[in-house]
């Protein structure tokens, strides 16, 4: 179990979260939804580690989350630009952490040709499709996807989804996606909530 509780954290004298509490379960999807600003992505953050609640705790197991080596909480984001190293090429990025097995590759249509080209010779879903492989390691347990198709046209965002949630599923993976789009939280997630004036309901 993955697990916030009564976590706070604030930019300035207004908490964008005021003692949020949320668990996702193992093999479980859950969508949370809310306005801009309602600390969303900060909460994302502070659930992969990313950042450390100024009030309450993030647990994993009732353990808390291990600060060095690989972490079995992987964030997604919704520019991958921001999460690669753009003077890496795409087979190293790949394989920063494991070596994922060529079904995986084509689970995802990554092309043989991408392995030797940089982040920028890629389009945006072609370059979020490679951070989703990147964070498939064995040992991960649960993704946290921050807006990840927001940026994709309906058809992509539609093969990239069925692609995730197919490892999801086949792996009992919990995963959080965050989204401004309802209509996809509905298809996609067992459970929703809601984040609005930093509280989940």
């Amino acid at each position: 179990m993955l697990e916030a509780k009564g976590v706070t954290y604030a930019f300035s004298a207004k908490p964008v979260l005021d003692r949020v509490s949320i668990r996702i379960a193992p093999g479980e999807v859950v969508g949370l939804s809310g306005p801009s600003g309602a600390g969303k992505s900060t909460l994302a953050r502070i659930l992969a580690g990313h950042l450390g609640p100024q009030e309450g705790s993030v647990t994993l197991d009732g353990a808390p989350l291990r600060s060095d080596g690989f972490s079995p909480v992987q964030i997604l984001l919704q520019s991958p630009e921001l999460a690669v190293n753009p003077r890496w090429r795409v087979r190293d990025i790949l394989n920063e952490a494991f070596t994922p097995e060529q079904a995986l590759l084509d689970r995802f249509d990554i092309a043989a040709d991408w392995l030797g080209r940089y982040p920028h010779e890629l389009s945006g879903g072609e370059l979020q499709r490679v951070t989703i492989v990147r964070c498939l390691d064995p040992r991960l347990r649960y993704i946290l996807a921050d807006e990840i198709s927001a940026m994709l046209d309906p058809l992509t965002q539609a093969r990239m989804w069925r692609s995730l949630l197919d490892v999801v599923r086949d792996r009992k993976l919990g995963l959080l996606m965050v989204s401004h789009d309802q209509a996809l939280i509905e298809r996609v997630a067992d459970r929703q909530l809601a984040l609005a004036d930093a509280v989940v309901t």
